[in-house]
């Protein structure tokens, strides 16, 4: 199985349909549906990117927590019941 596959209509578009804004009309994306467009199939991929990259930031003296916000959110799974899911949001 590959962990990524080939984007072959890449475009900004794609980011702009997925971009929020916040009351304070800051943007912001969700990592869970930016992995989609970086051509990641499976969560356990990107959130390992992710890490990797935090401690990119970290050995280079910037602080990851500026960039990699956790915001874990209740989802709904299969049975009803709800549970807890790992996230990130990106400001610019």
């Amino acid at each position: 199985m590959n962990k990524i596959e080939k984007r072959e209509n890449y475009s900004n578009q794609t980011f702009e349909e997925i971009k929020h804004i916040d009351e304070n009309g800051i943007e912001y994306w969700y990592a869970r549906e930016l992995m989609k467009n970086f051509g990641y199939k499976d969560w356990r991929y990107f959130d390992a990117v992710i890490e990797k990259a935090k401690i990119a930031c970290q050995n280079a003296g910037i602080n990851d927590v500026d960039h990699f916000v956790v915001n874990n959110k209740m989802v709904e799974i299969g049975s009803g019941a709800k549970r807890q899911q790992k996230d990130f949001i990106k400001e610019i």
